[in-house]
């Protein structure tokens, strides 16, 4: 069964523009709820009453387990069903709907709602997850087979902007807004966000056309689902190339998702600051509009300008690297945002430079004298502890409330709390810790932690910065526009889907090892510029590459597949990325390990046999069909 086409073309636009503008609704919960906003809300406010910021990480990423591996069992499982009874958009509204309510409930979470904020945070990502099931079935239908690499690939775009778009505004928000109400109201405007935008896929894409099931006298739905489920998994051989392909692209989706899940965690530990970071998040979700459509583009023949948009990516993928690893050695360390040198102990000791120490009492207060700009005060709080102040080069330090004194009174108690204090500039200082004045003739003991002095943090300028990438990209429109059709027309004319995949694979291969020499701002944000060229145009040509291979009428139950590979790919790349931290004590041989993944994906994706998969796959539809009719 081919993909159900309008007959005019004006209805068969609209409903390709109400299928990618889903994309546009629910991308705010990747942005706002997965990445940027609830995870730290999670561990500084939902979660402050716990015992240390560990437990609420190890919470989270329990509720992230359990989301993932529920939306796991579900996917394949409703997606039969859907087939059956003809109901891919009645489950698309429902599991929309249960994440769009959790996430909107969220708003409810306030400090030490830890419980409430897991409970809703794992119905919204099972809603959010789940109904992508649905979501991608319906690209075989909305989209003809022609049209389906460009249309996946406009999805994503659409996700892009979208999802950045509300993310910057939520931004604003938080730093606006008083207390916890600026990402309260933010997880408000995600679901309001998702539910509102959602509403062009509900209203002019036509539930498919598939081949529905009779169902025996006594049978059940749900048992008819499993029946047919278990009957595919069984009969491998028949759907070999299909299958072939979901391995391939477990692999190398492991490795695409590591990277996208651990971004900000290993630019966090190279010593990039909070702002750099969030910028190249918003910049990666940017700049990713243009080039998932270019690489929907590229394997289009009807394209007459992909030369010009291969040059483009080759351009970039030569030229960034080169540039951002020349800046770092040919330009200042306070330009380029290179690791300064670290603070050092003086004084025989007597000043400390950077590191870890124990917070030790003198019989009257705490004091160190170091050597640096920015030291942490670890410190536990507790019903029976003391308050204390902070003075810096006997100046009194103020929190951020603007109290001269350190609350540390709690009925729950908990470990690991951090004030953060600043000097003006670099060099020999004095930080001093005592009692806060009471009334009280014998008053609680204060209790300190530790005293963390900080590297030296990274300067960079981000307008030199910026500058050099707008530089780098006029430059690579210009040799596109210049070379492309004469050195590039062969190259570009022998990229199909599959090709169009590999491509963007062995520009992950070179992220992936550049990765490991990272140690600037500059080489940072160029890297997060390569990851912006290929993220989007690659999971959406290998979405329609699967959808191409897969009988349209049983879209729900390939695609259940399918969500399971996904999901596996979020759980697996992560674990094997910790357990390579865990070896070699550092990211930098955990990102590097991910070219494995790359390689050995791309190989077994060129083992693949798509014509043949794409012959099975129009065959079955036409089984089903004739079945159907009771022909």
């Amino acid at each position: 069964m081919a993909a159900a086409v309008p007959v005019d073309l004006h209805t068969y636009r609209r409903r390709i523009r109400a299928w990618t503008l889903y994309d546009w609704a629910n991308s705010a919960f990747a942005t706002t709820i997965l990445a940027a906003v609830l995870p730290i809300y999670y561990s500084q406010v939902a979660g402050a009453t716990l015992p240390n910021e560990a437990a609420a990480t190890a919470y989270w990423s329990v509720g992230l387990s359990v989301s993932l591996f529920i939306s796991a069992i579900l996917s394949p499982i409703l997606g039969t069903i859907s087939d059956i009874t003809r109901g891919k958009k009645r489950f698309l509204a429902v599991l929309s709907g249960i994440g769009i309510v959790a996430t909107g409930l969220l708003v409810l979470v306030d400090t030490g709602d830890w419980l409430l904020a897991s409970v809703l945070f794992i119905f919204g990502r099972i809603g959010f997850t789940a109904a992508y099931t649905f979501y991608d079935a319906l690209l075989p239908h909305v989209a003809k087979p022609e049209d389906q690499d460009s249309v996946s690939a406009r999805g994503y775009a659409m996700g892009y902007l979208g999802g950045g778009l509300l993310l910057a505004i939520n931004a604003v928000m938080i730093f606006v807004l008083p207390g916890t109400w600026g990402p309260r109201l933010s997880f408000l405007s995600v679901a309001l966000w998702w539910a509102v935008f959602s509403i062009p896929i509900f209203r002019d894409v036509p539930e498919p056309q598939t081949a529905t099931e009779r169902l025996a006298p006594g049978d059940s739905v749900v048992r008819a689902g499993f029946r047919r489920l278990w009957q595919t998994l069984k009969d491998v051989r028949h759907y070999s190339d299909l299958f072939k392909y979901l391995i391939a692209f477990l692999i190398y989706n492991d490795a695409i998702g590591t990277i996208i899940g651990v971004a900000a965690i290993y630019g966090a530990e190279l010593g990039f600051s909070s702002i750099e970071l969030i910028l190249a998040l918003l910049l990666v979700q940017f700049v990713g509009i243009p080039f998932s459509l270019i690489f929907g583009r590229l394997p289009s023949k009807n394209e007459k300008r992909r030369p010009l948009f291969l040059a483009y990516i080759v351009f970039n993928v030569i030229m960034l690297p080169l540039l951002g690893i020349g800046a770092r050695a040919g330009l200042p360390a306070a330009v380029t945002g290179g690791e300064p040198p670290p603070y050092e102990t003086l004084g025989n000791g007597s000043v400390l430079g950077q590191g870890e120490y124990p917070a030790v009492f003198d019989g009257v207060d705490f004091t160190l004298d170091f050597n640096g700009q920015t030291v942490e005060i670890h410190y536990p709080t507790g019903s029976d502890l003391n308050t204390w102040n902070v003075t810096l080069d006997n100046e009194v330090v103020l929190d951020e409330e603007g109290r001269y004194f350190i609350a540390t009174y709690s009925e729950s108690p908990r470990s690991g709390n951090i004030f953060t204090v600043e000097a003006d500039q670099p060099g020999v200082h004095q930080l001093v810790i005592r009692p806060y004045p009471t009334r009280d003739s014998d008053p609680p003991p204060v209790v300190l932690e530790k005293f963390v002095v900080l590297p030296p943090a990274r300067q960079s300028s981000l307008p030199l910065i910026v500058g050099i990438i707008v530089a780098v990209q006029i430059a690579g429109a210009l040799f596109a526009l210049a070379f492309g059709r004469r050195f590039f027309t062969r190259a570009a004319e022998s990229l199909d889907t599959r090709r169009a995949i590999l491509l963007s694979l062995a520009i992950y291969t070179i992220i992936a090892i550049w990765g490991y020499f990272v140690n600037s701002t500059v080489e940072f944000w160029f890297l997060a510029w390569m990851v912006a060229i290929v993220q989007g145009g690659s999971q959406a040509l290998s979405r329609s590459l699967y959808a191409s291979m897969s009988p349209a009428a049983k879209s729900g139950e390939f695609f259940g597949l399918y969500g399971v590979m996904d999901r596996f790919a979020s759980i697996i790349g992560p674990l094997l990325f910790a357990g390579a931290v865990a070896v070699f004590g550092s990211s930098r041989p955990a990102i590097v390990s991910l070219v494995v993944f790359f390689i050995i994906g791309g190989y077994l994706l060129t083992r693949v046999n798509i014509v043949e998969g794409q012959r099975v796959a129009r065959e079955e539809d036409a089984a089903l069909l004739q079945s159907s009719s009771g022909v």
